[in-house]
């Protein structure tokens, strides 16, 4: 059989019940504004290439260069978990093959991408010409370029980040390397080793 409690404790709990609400409600609720991500980068400084290669080009200070053969580079920013590999290969007339590959290269990313955007580069005080891609989307590498002088020397560069490709995430991050990338083909040099 049921016992039923006498009125009062029915009174205590209905008064205990208000005071709880009534001094835990003391802030308003309100709706969190949106939040935007904030990405600080490091203020950009910097210095020629000290590795000796037939080729010389400004990089910035904060990032690691790795020595390969073949006169290869891989330019690698730690903190962005990123990398430019740059890729050398002598003209040896073989330049429309040279071209023609690197642009397969680029290409490859169609599949993912939704745009490839190319822009040529023409300096011919300096003797470099080549094209800079900006690839959008969810493609394996967002920027890719090759420079060459058409006669001795040629480079191709791809820029790589070390986690799954979202691109909305990293545009930010592809933004800040693209500087560099365009201070890398702007300062080119060709020399002799």
């Amino acid at each position: 059989m049921r016992k039923i409690l006498p009125p009062f404790y029915y009174k205590i709990f209905f008064l205990l019940t208000f005071l709880l609400l009534f001094i835990s409600c003391d802030e308003p609720v309100l709706p969190k504004p949106k939040a935007y991500l904030s990405l600080e980068y490091p203020k950009k400084e910097y210095k020629k290439l000290e590795v000796l290669r037939p080729y010389s080009f400004d990089v910035l200070k904060s990032t690691t260069i790795i020595d390969e053969k073949n006169n290869w580079l891989k330019i690698t920013y730690p903190n962005l978990k990123a990398s430019i590999d740059i890729t050398y290969r002598p003209v040896e007339n073989n330049l429309i093959e040279l071209l023609t590959e690197a642009e397969k290269l680029v290409f490859k990313h169609a599949v993912k991408a939704e745009q490839i955007v190319p822009k040529d580069f023409i300096n011919p005080k300096k003797k470099v010409f080549g094209s800079i891609y900006e690839i959008t989307g969810n493609a394996a590498s967002h920027l890719q370029f090759h420079v060459t002088d058409s006669t001795n020397n040629f480079i191709k560069g791809s820029l790589y980040f070390y986690v799954k490709p979202n691109y909305d995430s990293i545009l930010p991050a592809v933004e800040y390397i693209k500087k560099d990338v365009l201070k890398l083909v702007e300062t080119l040099e060709w020399k002799p080793i």
